[in-house]
């Protein structure tokens, strides 16, 4: 990547920075509810290097190389999702000069695992390294965040960037979105996750991921909360039917999630397994972000043996995360699920 990044620009890169992928075992769509949500960081990953030049620009793996400007609106690229962190960066009063960046990746994109999340980290990581500064991994989501929400156009909660700023290999984040703080989970060794794309891909920022953001907080205002973080099961049953159907899911998730950082802990396979697939009727019943590859690819995981498997991330395609219980033999489980899904293939 040293080579590349001479190559490109003509100079040595000055700081470099990797942020890695996400699964979110459990608590999807809770994020911009308040909620909990419980994620882990995959071993591929983002990584940035950068170095002053005399104007914004920046390479990716299988882009030609883009002149951007953070103080300009977006350009509808990939490089919105460089120039938003480094314009977030100048409102919270860190500048960044111009500079030359590179971005090489092995996360896929479109797959539900948050590849935008890993190079808006990975950006504001490098930059703050070139520059001299530090701030607390939840400072650094908080302003990933913001750059997709303003810059990119996704209306997305803390989940993703704080992931990826503050998650630990081994160890699962369960994460309150509404103080922002999270506490690391040990996953215990017997605990094999395997996650699965569907082989449809996905986009966001085509409507339906804000368009459930709004039903949530409609509910909110409805029953007269904060957020949803703040209701009862019982408080829904007056709600409109669609409305109500998207607040069924967000509260019940919030319980599972809880419930299945106690599984989580006490190492009980099987409750955290069934904690899952209930999670994903509920996304694909009353949330409707499933889609019929997801569902399939769900139920294959199951019929070979997982204890419990869902769809993660928002949806609308991309990938699904099973559970092994401890005697699965993990390559003939792989097996019968790619047979029955000739489309998927595993990421981690």
């Amino acid at each position: 990547m040293r080579d590349a990044f001479r190559e490109a620009f003509g100079c040595d890169p000055e700081a470099e920075a990797r942020a890695p992928a996400r699964v979110n075992l459990i608590g999807d769509h809770t994020d911009y509810a308040d909620g909990y949500c419980l994620p882990m960081p995959l071993p591929c990953a983002t990584r940035v290097m950068m170095a002053r030049a005399t104007a914004f620009s920046a390479r990716s793996e299988g882009h030609p190389p883009v002149a951007f400007d953070p103080s300009l609106p977006p350009r509808g690229d990939w490089s919105d999702y460089v120039a938003g962190p480094l314009a977030e960066l100048a409102k919270a009063g860190i500048d960044v000069p111009p500079v030359a960046v590179l971005v090489a990746s092995d996360i896929p994109q479109g797959a539900g695992v948050s590849s935008s999340a890993a190079l808006e980290v990975a950006v504001i990581r490098a930059a703050l390294l070139l520059v001299g500064a530090n701030l607390p991994d939840a400072e650094v989501a908080r302003l990933a965040q913001r750059a997709e929400n303003l810059y990119c156009g996704v209306n997305c909660g803390i989940l993703d960037q704080m992931a990826s700023a503050a998650g630990r290999a081994g160890e699962a984040l369960l994460l309150d979105c509404r103080s922002g703080e999270g506490r690391l989970v040990p996953v215990p060794s017997s605990f094999r996750f395997r996650v699965v794309h569907c082989g449809e891909g996905r986009r966001l920022a085509e409507g339906a991921y804000n368009e459930r953001r709004a039903a949530v907080e409609q509910a909110a205002s409805l029953l007269g909360v904060a957020a949803l973080r703040d209701a009862a099961p019982g408080d829904l049953e007056h709600l409109p039917h669609d409305i109500g159907r998207r607040a069924r899911h967000v509260v019940a998730e919030n319980e599972r999630v809880l419930a299945a950082v106690a599984a989580l802990e006490a190492g009980d396979n099987v409750s955290f397994g069934r904690l899952m697939t209930q999670s994903h009727l509920s996304l694909a019943e009353d949330y409707d972000v499933s889609t019929s590859a997801l569902d399939r690819l769900v139920a294959s995981m199951l019929a070979a043996g997982a204890s419990g498997a869902r769809l993660t991330g928002a949806g609308f395609g991309g990938c699904a995360v099973a559970l092994l219980p401890p005697e699965a033999d993990a390559a003939s489980w792989w097996a019968e699920v790619s047979g029955e899904n000739p489309g998927a293939w595993l990421v981690a």
